[in-house]
């Protein structure tokens, strides 16, 4: 299974955990139902997912002070699609805390937001990581 693959099923855990509200107390069960039922055996396709679902978690607050702080202005973080944010979770995590190469998790991330998202998703994803990535680099 590719990593874009992957990719899109930590998008799906994210989003319904985003829809769901679910603490994080509950979302390793989630996360073991979710592999369950979709019957992934894979055991790289396992390990990159619980680790993106549990990296996340652990760094929650700050991934989301993140978007925050690369929104424009006047936008609130409240404003933002359930979708976008999930997107963006998963790729800020990506990029910050896996140091995977920026060019390839935005890639990714706006394909996912092409798919998934509104029209305005692709470029709002795009403008907001590659704020974040300005802000890495300097």
């Amino acid at each position: 299974m590719s990593r874009t693959e992957s990719r899109r099923m930590a998008f799906e855990i994210l989003y319904s955990f985003e829809i769901q509200k679910l603490p994080i107390s509950e979302q390793k069960e989630q996360l073991e139902i979710y592999i369950e039922n979709n019957e992934i055996q894979d055991k790289k396709v396992v390990e990159y997912l619980e680790d993106a679902i549990n990296g996340i978690s652990e760094n929650e607050k700050e991934i989301v002070k993140n978007i925050s702080d690369n929104l424009a202005k006047n936008w609130q973080i409240d404003r933002i699609s359930k979708i976008d944010i999930a997107i963006l979770k998963l790729a800020i995590y990506e990029i910050l805390y896996k140091k995977l190469p920026y060019k390839v998790v935005i890639n990714e991330a706006v394909e996912l937001a092409k798919a998934y998202g509104e029209d305005s998703s692709s470029s709002f994803v795009n403008g907001v990581l590659a704020n974040i990535v300005k802000d890495v680099e300097e």
